[in-house]
């Protein structure tokens, strides 16, 4: 099959002031799209035509001779992954749920989620990402590194993009003042929420 660029659920200028449209733009139409491109020609005639892109990302993340193949497939699917983290509507406080309960129960409070998960996403060295899973009947926070990602291993709940190209546009080296106004304005708690009700 040949991928295409997944459909963002707002327009471009939607996340604004927090992440500019230039920055969106940038990073959906160049970024998120060149992977998507380099993907599509790397499997081409190969059997990994077949597969969905979850298994094109478990059947190379193993092999070195597959890296190129693997890091672009992961950067689609972190990317789609993260358009869906965000939201015009988002940030404030939880909505009543067995999530929010779960946050409660396992950081103390929405707030401490917030600053922990500013801390991993801040703190993770070079690029990456932060992430926001369930493992074994608890939320935890982990980072990965360049394409890297928890799927296969965890139930993903919400990712924040830390790569400079997510945010140096509008912050310059200021990634901290991003990942503020992420977690303040538009982290998606209801895609959180649909993840957890819907595994």
């Amino acid at each position: 099959m040949t991928f295409e660029l997944y459909k963002l659920p707002y327009e471009e200028n939607a996340l604004e002031p927090y992440i500019s449209q230039k920055t969106l733009f940038y990073h959906y139409e160049k970024h998120h799209a060149t992977y998507l491109k380099n993907l599509n020609d790397l499997i081409k005639g190969t059997d990994l035509e077949k597969y969905t892109l979850e298994e094109i990302i478990l059947a190379t993340e193993k092999y070195p001779s597959q890296q190129a193949i693997y890091n672009n497939a992961s950067q689609v699917w972190n990317h789609t992954f993260y358009w869906q983290s965000l939201s015009p509507n988002g940030g404030g406080d939880i909505p009543d749920s067995d999530f929010k309960r779960m946050v409660i129960r396992d950081f103390g409070s929405v707030e401490n989620l917030k600053n922990e998960f500013k801390k991993v996403a801040t703190s993770q060295f070079g690029s990456g990402y932060a992430w926001l899973i369930f493992d074994n009947g608890k939320l935890k926070l982990m980072s990965s590194s360049n394409a890297q990602s928890p799927l296969g291993k965890y139930r993903i709940l919400l990712n924040i993009d830390v790569w400079e190209h997510a945010y140096y546009l509008d912050y310059q080296n200021k990634r901290a003042d991003h990942i503020e106004a992420i977690l303040t304005h538009l982290i998606n708690w209801n895609f959180a929420i649909q993840n957890i009700e819907n595994f």
